[in-house]
């Protein structure tokens, strides 16, 4: 008897479910529900929306590679590159040629130094302009009597070379620190790791101040400026001699207008002026102006320690011509010199957040590849993001 109920509910409980089926489906379908309205947003805002903004930390370093016979090798690759930063080995995460921008420095006050002339120093920038590498931007700035940025940036060689020819112009004093401050305000308009500084002069600025020379370097320093100097040291020192000696030896005299009188009333035909001929010898009395000298020179050589000095630390060269054709030869080298670089770029394992105010740190830079020959910065200032 339980299973015949329980068969009888069955068919009872699926009569019930078809008839409710059934007078389901011929009602109209029923519509959904419409939506709560949405409270109205403002089209605009009166605070300002806050940026985002993500840092990401980044060293750029140039790097001078050149093989044993002084060429470009264009196919260095970055797991080739070792960096080391405070002794650290750093992940290299790219290695690239680029373009260089070169700005010129160029000094033409030249009022104690006989040997520095504007001509000199015209040709030496026209014989590196025109060599530099395709591509290559290039600005310039004079400093004799007033800083003065004679041009722009430009790739035009061209342009650059007309601003050489007709607006570089000499000076009575040199404004060596002025001008290294306006460098490192112009290189910030070019990228990082492609600035380039060569700097024309014998490094004597007319003020003196060394806390001021101390403040315009550590500028050139923050901005990552590769340094490069041709000196006008030991050529103005050798022209100083030769031109200004203490001891003069000679067969003319130092005439006076006494002599002029006597030679008027008293002409000597021109045999009887070689038969009479004599050797004088003349020694410079002008103890102001030799005072003024010997301190130039001096100052010549504290200069070119300290100017060897910043070009080693920036990783760029220095020259030291002896002569006015090795000066301008040197300005073709140098051309060559900066159109063998690589950038190189690392995130360093020290976050560049944690650096103190004016942090320095070091680099040594080698490479796997034999044959190389390697030079670059030997550190470089940290700066927090």
């Amino acid at each position: 008897m339980s299973t015949l109920r329980i068969a009888f509910k069955l068919v009872v409980i699926i009569a019930i479910s078809a008839a409710i089926w059934q007078c389901y489906a011929q009602e109209p379908p029923v519509s959904p529900a419409p939506a709560p309205a949405a409270a109205e947003s403002p089209t605009k805002t009166s605070e300002p929306q806050e940026s985002i903004r993500v840092f990401t930390e980044e060293v750029v370093i140039p790097v001078f590679v050149f093989d044993s016979n002084g060429r470009f090798d264009p196919t260095l690759e970055a797991d080739e590159m070792i960096v080391f930063e405070d002794d650290v080995r750093q992940t290299v995460k790219s290695i690239r040629p680029i373009p260089p921008n070169v700005l010129l420095l160029l000094d033409t006050a030249g009022a104690l130094n006989p040997a520095m002339k504007t001509t000199t120093t015209r040709d030496v920038a026209t014989r590196l302009v025109v060599n530099l590498k395709e591509g290559s931007q290039v600005a310039a700035i004079q400093f004799g009597g007033g800083v003065e940025l004679i041009q722009g940036w430009t790739a035009d060689t061209n342009k650059t070379i007309h601003a050489l020819k007709n607006r570089l112009s000499s000076g009575s004093r040199s404004y060596l620190v002025d001008a290294l401050k306006a460098a490192a305000t112009q290189l910030k308009e070019v990228p990082a790791g492609s600035r380039h500084v060569v700097l024309i002069t014998d490094g004597v600025d007319y003020s003196g101040d060394e806390t001021k020379l101390n403040e315009a370097i550590k500028g050139l320093l923050n901005v990552h400026a590769t340094i490069h100097v041709i000196s006008y040291t030991a050529l103005g020192r050798k022209s100083i001699g030769k031109h200004y000696p203490l001891v003069k030896i000679t067969n003319t005299k130092r005439r006076s207008a006494q002599d002029i009188a006597d030679e008027i009333l008293n002409p000597i035909s021109t045999s009887d002026a070689r038969k009479w001929r004599n050797i004088y010898v003349i020694v410079d009395t002008d103890i102001a102006m030799r005072r003024r000298h010997n301190a130039y020179e001096e100052a010549t050589k504290e200069s070119e320690l300290w100017l060897k000095a910043l070009a080693a630390e920036t990783g760029g060269d220095f020259f030291l011509p002896g002569s006015a054709d090795e000066m301008i030869r040197q300005g073709e080298l140098l051309a060559g010199e900066i159109g063998i670089q690589y950038v190189v770029t690392y995130r360093p394992k020290r976050p560049l957040s944690l650096a103190t105010e004016e942090e320095y740190r070091s680099i040594k830079v080698a490479t796997t590849r034999t044959g190389l020959q390697i030079h670059a910065a030997k550190g470089y200032v940290a700066k927090s993001p």
